[in-house]
Protein backbone atom coordinates (compact mmCIF):
# COMPACT_ATOMS: atom_id res chain seq x y z
CA UNK A 1 0.00 0.00 0.00
CA UNK A 2 1.30 3.65 -0.90
CA UNK A 3 0.23 4.68 2.49
CA UNK A 4 0.54 2.68 5.64
CA UNK A 5 -1.18 4.32 8.72
CA UNK A 6 -1.09 3.58 12.41
CA UNK A 7 -2.53 4.93 15.47
CA UNK A 8 -2.07 3.83 19.38
CA UNK A 9 -4.55 5.48 21.22
CA UNK A 10 -4.03 6.69 24.48
CA UNK A 11 -4.92 3.14 26.32
CA UNK A 12 -2.53 1.98 24.40
CA UNK A 13 -4.95 -0.06 21.24
CA UNK A 14 -3.49 -0.17 17.89
CA UNK A 15 -5.63 0.90 15.14
CA UNK A 16 -4.67 0.44 11.63
CA UNK A 17 -5.78 0.84 8.20
CA UNK A 18 -6.70 4.96 8.53
CA UNK A 19 -8.08 7.66 6.23
CA UNK A 20 -7.76 10.65 5.78
CA UNK A 21 -10.15 11.68 7.86
CA UNK A 22 -8.96 9.43 10.84
CA UNK A 23 -5.64 10.30 10.52
CA UNK A 24 -6.62 14.01 11.01
CA UNK A 25 -8.73 13.15 13.57
CA UNK A 26 -5.98 10.80 15.43
CA UNK A 27 -3.73 13.73 14.37
CA UNK A 28 -6.03 16.16 16.88
CA UNK A 29 -6.43 14.17 19.55
CA UNK A 30 -3.90 14.03 22.60
CA UNK A 31 -2.11 11.34 24.21
CA UNK A 32 -1.72 8.91 20.92
CA UNK A 33 0.90 8.16 18.88
CA UNK A 34 0.10 8.42 14.77
CA UNK A 35 2.50 6.63 12.56
CA UNK A 36 2.00 7.56 8.65
CA UNK A 37 4.40 6.26 6.41
CA UNK A 38 3.95 7.06 2.64
CA UNK A 39 5.48 5.22 -0.21
CA UNK A 40 6.18 6.90 -3.54
CA UNK A 41 5.15 10.26 -5.08
CA UNK A 42 1.62 10.05 -6.09
CA UNK A 43 0.30 14.12 -5.70
CA UNK A 44 -2.92 12.81 -3.75
CA UNK A 45 -0.91 10.99 -0.99
CA UNK A 46 1.63 13.44 -0.52
CA UNK A 47 -1.17 15.76 -0.48
CA UNK A 48 -1.29 14.44 3.09
CA UNK A 49 2.11 16.55 4.33
CA UNK A 50 0.21 19.94 3.43
CA UNK A 51 -3.38 19.39 3.47
CA UNK A 52 -4.20 17.36 6.37
CA UNK A 53 -0.45 18.30 8.40
CA UNK A 54 0.33 21.08 7.42
CA UNK A 55 4.12 21.20 7.01
CA UNK A 56 6.28 23.68 5.27
CA UNK A 57 5.68 24.09 1.75
CA UNK A 58 9.85 23.44 1.20
CA UNK A 59 10.18 20.29 3.17
CA UNK A 60 7.05 19.03 1.37
CA UNK A 61 8.81 20.14 -2.29
CA UNK A 62 11.99 18.51 -0.48
CA UNK A 63 9.77 15.12 -0.94
CA UNK A 64 8.44 15.51 -4.45
CA UNK A 65 10.13 14.12 -7.44
CA UNK A 66 13.31 12.05 -7.84
CA UNK A 67 15.74 14.32 -6.53
CA UNK A 68 18.06 13.20 -3.87
CA UNK A 69 18.61 15.93 -1.53
CA UNK A 70 21.78 15.91 1.09
CA UNK A 71 21.04 14.66 4.44
CA UNK A 72 19.90 17.99 6.72
CA UNK A 73 17.45 18.66 10.09
CA UNK A 74 14.98 21.33 10.14
CA UNK A 75 13.50 22.78 13.09
CA UNK A 76 10.09 24.09 12.42
CA UNK A 77 7.44 25.38 14.94
CA UNK A 78 6.08 22.29 16.20
CA UNK A 79 8.16 19.78 14.17
CA UNK A 80 11.37 18.62 13.01
CA UNK A 81 11.65 17.83 9.58
CA UNK A 82 15.05 15.51 9.05
CA UNK A 83 16.73 13.66 5.89
CA UNK A 84 18.57 10.72 6.05
CA UNK A 85 19.86 8.30 3.45
CA UNK A 86 20.52 4.66 3.24
CA UNK A 87 22.57 2.85 1.07
CA UNK A 88 22.47 -0.51 -0.89
CA UNK A 89 25.27 -2.05 -2.66
CA UNK A 90 24.64 -4.67 -5.64
CA UNK A 91 27.41 -7.07 -6.29
CA UNK A 92 26.21 -7.03 -9.81
CA UNK A 93 27.42 -2.90 -10.19
CA UNK A 94 29.66 -3.20 -7.16
CA UNK A 95 28.71 0.86 -6.87
CA UNK A 96 27.09 1.76 -3.12
CA UNK A 97 23.60 3.54 -4.52
CA UNK A 98 21.79 5.49 -2.26
CA UNK A 99 18.29 5.29 -0.72
CA UNK A 100 16.37 8.62 0.77
CA UNK A 101 14.21 8.62 3.79
CA UNK A 102 12.22 11.91 4.92
CA UNK A 103 11.17 12.03 8.18
CA UNK A 104 8.76 14.88 10.41
CA UNK A 105 8.98 14.39 14.25
CA UNK A 106 6.13 15.74 15.79
CA UNK A 107 5.12 15.49 19.49
CA UNK A 108 2.22 12.88 18.89
CA UNK A 109 3.35 12.06 15.34
CA UNK A 110 5.84 10.83 12.97
CA UNK A 111 5.27 10.61 8.95
CA UNK A 112 8.19 8.83 7.09
CA UNK A 113 8.29 9.82 3.14
CA UNK A 114 10.66 7.73 0.98
CA UNK A 115 10.05 7.17 -2.80
CA UNK A 116 11.67 3.59 -3.46
CA UNK A 117 10.76 0.79 -1.23
CA UNK A 118 13.23 0.58 2.33
CA UNK A 119 14.00 -2.60 4.48
CA UNK A 120 13.96 -0.46 7.47
CA UNK A 121 10.62 0.37 7.53
CA UNK A 122 8.96 -2.60 6.31
CA UNK A 123 10.91 -4.15 9.55
CA UNK A 124 9.63 -1.37 11.81
CA UNK A 125 6.11 -1.85 10.22
CA UNK A 126 6.44 -5.75 10.92
CA UNK A 127 7.11 -5.66 14.47
CA UNK A 128 4.22 -2.95 14.83
CA UNK A 129 2.54 -5.69 13.65
CA UNK A 130 3.40 -7.85 16.00
CA UNK A 131 3.50 -6.57 19.02
CA UNK A 132 3.47 -2.44 18.88
CA UNK A 133 6.80 -2.29 20.30
CA UNK A 134 7.98 0.58 18.42
CA UNK A 135 5.42 2.94 19.17
CA UNK A 136 4.85 2.59 22.98
CA UNK A 137 7.84 4.63 23.99
CA UNK A 138 6.55 7.73 21.76
CA UNK A 139 7.47 9.42 18.83
CA UNK A 140 10.82 10.08 19.44
CA UNK A 141 11.61 6.41 19.94
CA UNK A 142 9.77 5.43 16.83
CA UNK A 143 11.85 7.93 15.26
CA UNK A 144 14.87 6.35 16.49
CA UNK A 145 13.41 3.08 15.70
CA UNK A 146 13.32 3.76 11.78
CA UNK A 147 16.37 5.86 12.03
CA UNK A 148 18.56 3.08 13.27
CA UNK A 149 17.03 0.26 11.09
CA UNK A 150 18.18 2.12 8.60
CA UNK A 151 21.34 2.66 9.46
CA UNK A 152 22.11 -0.84 10.25
CA UNK A 153 21.06 -2.25 7.01
CA UNK A 154 24.52 -0.15 6.05
CA UNK A 155 26.56 -3.07 7.41
CA UNK A 156 25.85 -5.60 4.85
CA UNK A 157 27.37 -3.16 2.33
CA UNK A 158 30.23 -2.83 4.28
CA UNK A 159 30.37 -6.34 4.51
CA UNK A 160 30.59 -6.67 0.95
CA UNK A 161 32.56 -3.83 -0.05
CA UNK A 162 35.15 -5.22 2.28
CA UNK A 163 34.92 -8.69 0.42
CA UNK A 164 35.42 -7.01 -2.95
CA UNK A 165 38.68 -5.31 -1.24
CA UNK A 166 40.21 -8.77 -0.77
CA UNK A 167 39.58 -9.85 -3.99
CA UNK A 168 41.00 -7.22 -5.38
CA UNK A 169 44.01 -7.01 -3.48
CA UNK A 170 44.51 -11.00 -4.21
CA UNK A 171 44.27 -10.48 -8.05
CA UNK A 172 46.07 -7.28 -8.47
CA UNK A 173 49.43 -9.38 -6.44
CA UNK A 174 48.56 -12.79 -8.52
CA UNK A 175 46.87 -11.95 -11.65
CA UNK A 176 46.21 -7.88 -12.19
CA UNK A 177 43.87 -7.52 -15.53
CA UNK A 178 41.86 -4.56 -16.90
CA UNK A 179 39.04 -6.00 -14.91
CA UNK A 180 41.14 -6.17 -11.67
CA UNK A 181 41.34 -1.59 -12.13
CA UNK A 182 37.76 -1.30 -12.89
CA UNK A 183 36.85 -2.91 -9.67
CA UNK A 184 39.42 -0.93 -8.04
CA UNK A 185 38.08 2.02 -9.66
CA UNK A 186 34.19 1.21 -8.77
CA UNK A 187 35.32 0.26 -4.85
CA UNK A 188 37.23 3.81 -4.45
CA UNK A 189 33.78 5.33 -6.09
CA UNK A 190 32.01 3.40 -3.52
CA UNK A 191 33.27 4.53 -0.62
CA UNK A 192 33.14 8.44 -2.04
CA UNK A 193 29.49 7.67 -2.12
CA UNK A 194 29.40 5.87 0.72
CA UNK A 195 31.39 8.87 3.20
CA UNK A 196 29.32 12.07 1.24
CA UNK A 197 26.42 10.55 2.72
CA UNK A 198 27.56 9.24 6.39
CA UNK A 199 29.45 12.13 6.90
CA UNK A 200 26.51 14.55 7.39
CA UNK A 201 24.32 11.93 8.41
CA UNK A 202 26.78 11.80 11.78
CA UNK A 203 26.46 15.64 12.51
CA UNK A 204 22.20 15.17 12.68
CA UNK A 205 22.57 12.15 15.24
CA UNK A 206 25.36 14.19 16.86
CA UNK A 207 22.52 17.02 17.17
CA UNK A 208 19.99 15.12 18.25
CA UNK A 209 21.44 13.52 21.12
CA UNK A 210 22.46 16.77 22.42
CA UNK A 211 19.31 17.70 23.62
CA UNK A 212 19.13 20.76 21.18
CA UNK A 213 15.24 20.03 20.45
CA UNK A 214 12.58 19.41 22.93
CA UNK A 215 10.68 17.12 20.67
CA UNK A 216 13.57 14.66 21.91
CA UNK A 217 13.01 13.21 25.18
CA UNK A 218 16.09 12.88 27.77
CA UNK A 219 15.44 8.74 27.37
CA UNK A 220 15.59 9.18 23.83
CA UNK A 221 18.72 11.18 23.46
CA UNK A 222 21.17 8.21 24.22
CA UNK A 223 19.41 6.18 21.98
CA UNK A 224 20.10 8.59 19.26
CA UNK A 225 24.12 8.79 20.77
CA UNK A 226 24.20 4.79 19.58
CA UNK A 227 22.97 5.68 16.14
CA UNK A 228 25.75 8.42 16.17
CA UNK A 229 28.58 5.48 17.42
CA UNK A 230 27.54 3.31 14.54
CA UNK A 231 27.78 6.12 12.47
CA UNK A 232 31.16 6.73 13.40
CA UNK A 233 32.17 3.30 13.26
CA UNK A 234 30.75 2.49 9.83
CA UNK A 235 32.73 5.84 8.56
CA UNK A 236 36.09 3.72 9.75
CA UNK A 237 35.17 1.10 8.20
CA UNK A 238 34.81 2.93 4.87
CA UNK A 239 37.80 4.72 5.35
CA UNK A 240 39.15 1.06 5.77
CA UNK A 241 38.03 0.25 2.73
CA UNK A 242 39.51 3.07 1.36
CA UNK A 243 42.85 2.76 1.90
CA UNK A 244 42.67 -0.58 1.00
CA UNK A 245 41.57 0.45 -2.76
CA UNK A 246 44.49 2.72 -2.31
CA UNK A 247 46.78 -0.20 -1.59
CA UNK A 248 45.41 -2.49 -4.39
CA UNK A 249 46.10 0.50 -6.79
CA UNK A 250 49.71 0.87 -5.89
CA UNK A 251 49.90 -2.73 -6.18
CA UNK A 252 47.90 -3.45 -9.55
CA UNK A 253 50.05 -0.52 -11.11
CA UNK A 254 53.20 -1.97 -10.05
CA UNK A 255 52.42 -5.53 -11.32
CA UNK A 256 51.94 -4.04 -14.18
CA UNK A 257 54.87 -1.95 -14.34
CA UNK A 258 56.56 -5.34 -13.12
CA UNK A 259 54.98 -7.73 -15.94
CA UNK A 260 56.09 -4.40 -18.79
CA UNK A 261 59.68 -4.95 -17.20
CA UNK A 262 60.13 -8.65 -17.69
CA UNK A 263 58.69 -7.94 -21.78
CA UNK A 264 61.39 -5.32 -22.23
CA UNK A 265 63.83 -7.26 -20.42
CA UNK A 266 62.75 -10.28 -22.94
CA UNK A 267 62.68 -7.74 -25.76
CA UNK A 268 66.12 -7.18 -24.90
CA UNK A 269 68.11 -10.41 -24.27
CA UNK A 270 66.51 -11.28 -27.81
CA UNK A 271 67.84 -8.04 -29.41
CA UNK A 272 70.99 -8.52 -27.52
CA UNK A 273 71.54 -12.04 -28.91
CA UNK A 274 70.75 -11.16 -32.80
CA UNK A 275 72.08 -8.00 -32.45
CA UNK A 276 75.82 -9.75 -33.99
CA UNK A 277 74.30 -12.26 -36.31
CA UNK A 278 72.37 -9.36 -37.59
CA UNK A 279 75.72 -7.54 -38.27
CA UNK A 280 77.67 -10.25 -39.57
CA UNK A 281 74.84 -11.14 -42.47
CA UNK A 282 74.24 -7.30 -42.67
CA UNK A 283 77.72 -7.19 -43.53
CA UNK A 284 77.80 -10.60 -46.04
CA UNK A 285 74.43 -9.20 -47.88
CA UNK A 286 76.15 -6.18 -49.02
CA UNK A 287 76.63 -6.01 -52.78
CA UNK A 288 79.80 -5.17 -53.03
CA UNK A 289 81.60 -6.94 -56.21
CA UNK A 290 85.12 -7.42 -54.39
CA UNK A 291 84.76 -9.09 -51.14
CA UNK A 292 87.63 -11.19 -49.72
CA UNK A 293 85.25 -13.80 -48.64
CA UNK A 294 83.29 -14.29 -51.03
CA UNK A 295 85.41 -16.11 -53.32
CA UNK A 296 86.74 -18.51 -50.74
CA UNK A 297 85.39 -21.77 -50.41
CA UNK A 298 84.61 -22.21 -46.57
CA UNK A 299 83.79 -18.18 -46.07
CA UNK A 300 79.82 -19.70 -45.79
CA UNK A 301 80.40 -22.21 -43.34
CA UNK A 302 83.11 -19.82 -41.60
CA UNK A 303 80.23 -17.27 -41.41
CA UNK A 304 77.72 -19.81 -40.14
CA UNK A 305 80.20 -21.20 -37.47
CA UNK A 306 81.01 -17.30 -36.32
CA UNK A 307 77.55 -16.83 -35.90
CA UNK A 308 76.59 -20.26 -33.64
CA UNK A 309 79.67 -19.07 -31.70
CA UNK A 310 78.49 -15.89 -31.00
CA UNK A 311 75.22 -17.11 -30.39
CA UNK A 312 76.50 -19.45 -27.94
CA UNK A 313 79.44 -16.96 -26.47
CA UNK A 314 76.85 -14.34 -25.97
CA UNK A 315 73.91 -17.02 -24.44
CA UNK A 316 76.46 -18.03 -22.45
CA UNK A 317 77.27 -14.45 -21.04
CA UNK A 318 73.71 -14.21 -20.38
CA UNK A 319 73.25 -17.22 -18.24
CA UNK A 320 76.20 -16.16 -15.94
CA UNK A 321 75.20 -12.65 -15.15
CA UNK A 322 71.50 -14.76 -14.47
CA UNK A 323 69.71 -12.89 -17.07
CA UNK A 324 68.09 -16.20 -18.36
CA UNK A 325 67.75 -19.18 -17.14
CA UNK A 326 68.01 -20.20 -13.18
CA UNK A 327 72.09 -21.03 -12.10
CA UNK A 328 72.68 -23.09 -9.25
CA UNK A 329 76.41 -23.74 -9.43
CA UNK A 330 77.65 -25.64 -6.18
CA UNK A 331 80.54 -23.34 -5.08
CA UNK A 332 83.32 -25.74 -3.24
CA UNK A 333 85.49 -23.89 -0.91
CA UNK A 334 88.54 -24.59 1.04
CA UNK A 335 88.48 -26.18 5.06
CA UNK A 336 89.44 -23.55 7.28
CA UNK A 337 91.24 -24.85 10.09
CA UNK A 338 92.67 -23.36 12.92
CA UNK A 339 96.60 -24.47 13.05
CA UNK A 340 96.61 -24.01 16.90
CA UNK A 341 93.26 -26.68 16.84
CA UNK A 342 94.44 -28.87 15.21
CA UNK A 343 98.01 -29.46 16.55
CA UNK A 344 96.32 -30.03 19.19
CA UNK A 345 93.59 -32.73 17.93
CA UNK A 346 97.21 -34.47 17.02
CA UNK A 347 98.57 -34.66 20.19
CA UNK A 348 96.05 -35.65 22.15
CA UNK A 349 95.83 -38.70 19.23
CA UNK A 350 99.18 -39.34 20.09
CA UNK A 351 98.94 -39.84 23.48
CA UNK A 352 95.52 -42.12 23.33
CA UNK A 353 97.84 -44.45 21.48
CA UNK A 354 100.32 -44.66 23.88
CA UNK A 355 98.56 -45.28 26.58
CA UNK A 356 96.79 -48.23 24.26
CA UNK A 357 100.56 -49.70 24.09
CA UNK A 358 101.71 -49.32 27.62
CA UNK A 359 98.52 -51.46 28.11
Amino acid sequence: MPVTAYYMTPDRSLRRELGEQEIADALKTPGGLLWVDIEGDDEKDIGLLSGVFGFHRLAVDDCLGERINPPKIDDFENHLFVIIHGVNYSLESDIVSTSQLEMFIGVNFVVSHHTLPVLSTNEIIRRTEEDNRPMKRGADFLAHEITDALIDNVMPAIDAMSDVADDTEEEAIQNPQKSTLEAVLRLKRSTMQLRRVMTPQREIFNRLSRGEYPIITDKSRIYFRDVYDHLVRIEDLNQGIRERADNALSTYMSSVANRQNETMKLLSIVTAIFLPLSLLAGIYGMNFEFMPELSWKWGYFTVLGIMAAGLIGITWWLWLKNLIGKRKITVIRPLRVDPKKLLGHIDRLARENLDSWKL
